[in-house]
């Protein structure tokens, strides 16, 4: 990684750290971005180059580096494990329960808990490279699979973070592994 990316890099991650910092401290509606900024000693302008929404910044410092722990956990996996069960274990890891603090801010909050279940999109790209290495499949085929897990991966974490009629989130008395093992479990055929 270049100067320029890494720098890019730590900024988000100081963006990140003291979005969901403050969040914590002040309570998610009582943060604002040019506060985030601040405490990262960036210019809004540079916030606004990283996240959509604070939602975005917050949950970003619950999975930071979740994309880059899949595909770490995905490439030490066995070869000769089915990629389904790959797959599960490696999404497993990065989505066991977030530090209880977290949790909570993200069940309690509906802006969170839509922000978090959009960051398994963000894991896309480490199932691509994956999954073209493994099925021997051309990039668009590894990029449909992938979506495909992405999406799996994101309804099975909507359930675990069950959101009530009330409107009360709860975490599911499965467990997350559980909730990816049956919904990833359904692209299997095509896994293989």
């Amino acid at each position: 990684m270049g100067l320029r990316e890494r720098k890019k890099t730590e900024t988000r991650a100081a963006l990140s750290a003291a979005a969901l910092r403050l969040a914590l401290e002040k309570g998610v509606d009582e943060v604002r971005v040019d506060e985030i900024a601040e405490a990262a000693n960036v210019s809004p302008r540079t916030y606004n180059n990283y996240f959509p929404s604070r939602e975005h910044a917050i949950v970003a410092g619950i999975t930071a580096s979740r994309a880059l722990r899949v595909a770490e956990a995905l490439r030490s996996r066995p070869l000769d494990e089915p990629l389904v069960e790959s797959l599960i274990a490696a999404f497993a890891e990065q989505y066991r329960e977030p530090p209880a603090e977290a949790l909570a801010l993200i069940t309690e909050t509906p802006a969170l808990r839509e922000a978090y279940l959009d960051s398994v999109t963000s894991l896309e790209p480490p199932i691509v490279e994956v999954v073209a290495a493994r099925l021997g499949t051309s990039e668009l085929g590894a990029e449909v699979l992938a979506a495909a897990v992405s999406a799996a991966a994101r309804l099975a974490v909507q359930r675990w973070v069950d959101l009530r009629p009330s409107g009360l989130a709860v975490v599911s008395s499965a467990s997350v592994e559980d909730h990816l093992r049956e919904a990833i479990g359904h692209l299997a055929p095509a896994l293989r």
